[in-house]
């Protein structure tokens, strides 16, 4: 075995069967990220979503929504682009969430989402805000 041997070696893998409720993040992706703020899981949304990249945000919504009673903000605010393959994955994140106990609310104040959802039928659902509570002047 040479020294760097060990580099090359594979590392344990946890057991992720063991605990069903754990949410472990997705890998980076250029369309999505998840962080932690205070009370909240908060899944940010980046770029154009669409079918080819729907995917992407669903593996982060998927993890974030995973535990029983979280409470999950969906970031748009960076968003450029968002089509019905984007309010589908929204729409079954929410289900999933309020089926667990939790909530699930978005975060926009984009005058083209705000049309889509209300296109959608979705304003009721979803009630966007427009910032983080306790970022700024929300505490909703």
């Amino acid at each position: 075995m040479t020294p760097d041997a060990d580099d090359r070696a594979p590392h344990p893998t946890e057991d992720l069967a063991a605990d069903p409720f754990r949410s472990t993040p997705p890998a980076a992706n250029t369309h999505a990220r998840t962080r932690r703020c205070g009370p909240f899981t908060v899944v940010e949304i980046i770029g154009e979503i669409d079918l080819a990249t729907a995917a992407l945000v669903a593996e982060h919504l998927d993890a974030a929504t995973a535990k029983p009673e979280s409470d999950v903000l969906v970031d748009l605010r960076r968003v450029d682009f968002f089509d019905c393959s984007g309010l589908r994955v929204l729409c079954r994140a929410e289900t999933r969430t309020r089926d667990r106990g939790g909530r699930l609310r978005i975060i926009s104040d984009a005058p083209r989402i705000l049309r889509l959802l209300g296109g959608a039928g979705l304003l009721g659902r979803f009630a966007p805000l427009s910032e983080i509570p306790g970022e700024g002047g929300d505490s909703t």
